[in-house]
């Protein structure tokens, strides 16, 4: 990798209403923040984003496919596609790229349906339940990640 690793942070299904949509669990930070924070730390790391949001899980499964040529990572948050989706989970498996799967709330907390993750079947880690705190986290695994297979 000569040039900056490049990243792509996909949030998933009404991660664009973050700030409004039931703060007493996902807090009042909006996506456009955590984009900004994002973007911030990722460059003092050395690391190039490319942060995606949608609420399509067939936009999401493109973007993964994308990211086979274009991308060195990718840090997911799938929302409620965690618990539905063997077709993201799939995708992730087909373009065999390390995979960070997060989520704002501690799912282990919540309803019996959010413990089951299908994502993170294929992620090399999963951070859940630091709230917007746990996207800095994700992009400092990932840099340490590449930068250890890089060096092997």
């Amino acid at each position: 990798m000569a040039s900056a690793p490049k990243i792509l942070i996909l949030n998933g299904p009404n991660l664009n209403l973050l700030g409004l949509r039931e703060p007493h669990i996902y807090g009042h930070t909006t996506l456009s923040d955590i984009e900004a924070s994002c973007r911030q730390h990722a460059e003092a790391l050395g690391l190039v984003v490319d942060f995606q949001q949608s609420n399509s899980e067939s936009t999401l499964i493109g973007w993964i496919h994308e990211a086979r040529t274009s991308q060195d990572g990718i840090i997911i948050n799938p929302a409620a596609y965690t618990h539905t989706s063997v077709a993201i989970m799939d995708a992730l498996k087909g373009v065999a790229l390390p995979t960070v799967e997060i989520h704002l709330s501690n799912t282990h907390q919540r309803e019996d349906f959010r413990k089951v993750s299908y994502v993170s079947q294929v992620a090399f880690g999963v951070i859940c339940g630091f709230g917007a705190q746990g996207y800095i986290m994700a992009l400092d695994a990932m840099a340490k990640k590449l930068i250890n297979e890089q060096e092997a």
